[in-house]
């Protein structure tokens, strides 16, 4: 037998120590450009709204509980009083009741109007780019000419609706002196303005639905109403809180259609159409009393807020449990 010989292993040799890594001012400029430059871009929105919104708002707030001077810009600090005072008002109460009533009167209709037309948009029609764009024409009309349109048109004497109802033998519509009917018409323009905006909007979010959920419905036989129950409201949920809250907030503040709907601008006579907004530009502009106007204005804000939230748990219930069913 032949030994065979090891070769003897060489100690292994230390590796000299790494000199440490020196990041220069462009790698730092870098790496701070990738974490500010976001905050960078975003910023001037939210400069700008600090100066044009939350601005006023804190002002405004400060202004609701002085007794405010507009004279002398200044005030004297009365507390709760203007807010007592508001709350105390007739006619606060009486604008508190039209708007919840145009509110109702439009914002509904309105709503209901714009799913169907999105869904009848959001089939194979004809000319259906032509149809999408004549849908937005009402939104883009100035508000003022929608007013003034609308007015002439639920006029008392000779309107042209009364002209038509007289002419069926039917007794003229009081369009101005009855609290109902001139809901009816100022919520008429309302509905002519912004059904078509959120008709869009329902549209988009349809388009975004997987067709795939509609041919898998319509191999189990189901139908289209029960594709649209099923498949097509659950899945606006998103979009249909985003509609309620933004009508909600529109026709709490509803004030161009009011305001042209006479020559007076002031809410009838007898106060039959006056809104919050209304009341509010009347205290601030016609008594020049902007404290109170601005205890006004934050009275609006909580009852929009208030009102905002319990759309939002309602619709958020009513969606899930559709889509549960």
């Amino acid at each position: 037998m032949t030994a065979t010989a090891t070769r003897p292993t060489a100690p292994p040799t230390s590796r000299p120590p790494r000199a440490p890594r020196v990041i220069s001012f462009s790698q730092r400029l870098s790496r701070w450009d990738l974490k500010v430059s976001p905050y960078l871009y975003i910023s001037p929105f939210f400069i700008m709204f600090a100066i044009v919104g939350l601005f006023p708002i804190a002002f405004t707030a400060v202004i609701s509980f002085m007794d405010w001077d507009l004279v002398r810009n200044s005030g004297e600090f009365i507390g709760f009083d203007q807010y007592v005072w508001i709350l105390g008002q007739a006619h606060f109460w009486t604008a508190l009741r039209n708007t919840f009533s145009i509110f109702l009167l439009s914002s509904v209709p309105q709503l209901i109007a714009a799913v169907f037309i999105a869904a009848m948009l959001d089939r194979n029609i004809r000319a259906k780019t032509f149809w999408r764009m004549g849908v937005l024409v009402p939104f883009v009309m100035a508000p003022v000419a929608v007013a003034l349109i609308f007015s002439n048109m639920f006029g008392d004497n000779h309107g042209l609706v009364n002209n038509v109802i007289t002419n069926l033998g039917m007794e003229p519509i009081p369009w101005h002196k009855d609290p109902f009917w001139s809901h009816i018409a100022i919520a008429t323009m309302v509905n002519f303005r912004w059904t078509g905006y959120n008709t869009l909007i329902l549209l988009a979010a349809m388009q975004a639905i997987p067709r795939d959920y509609y041919e898998a419905a319509t191999v189990d036989g189901a139908g289209p109403f029960r594709q649209f129950f099923s498949i097509t409201l659950p899945s606006l949920k998103p979009t249909l809180i985003f509609v309620i809250i933004t009508a909600t907030i529109g026709g709490l503040q509803i004030f161009d259609e009011p305001r042209m709907y006479d020559q007076f601008g002031r809410g009838g006579a007898g106060q039959q159409w006056l809104t919050i907004t209304l009341y509010l530009y009347d205290i601030g502009w016609g008594q020049w009393n902007f404290g109170r106007a601005a205890a006004l204005a934050w009275i609006l804000f909580l009852i929009i807020l208030l009102i905002g939230l319990i759309n939002l748990l309602v619709t958020r219930r009513l969606v899930r449990d559709e889509g549960r069913r």
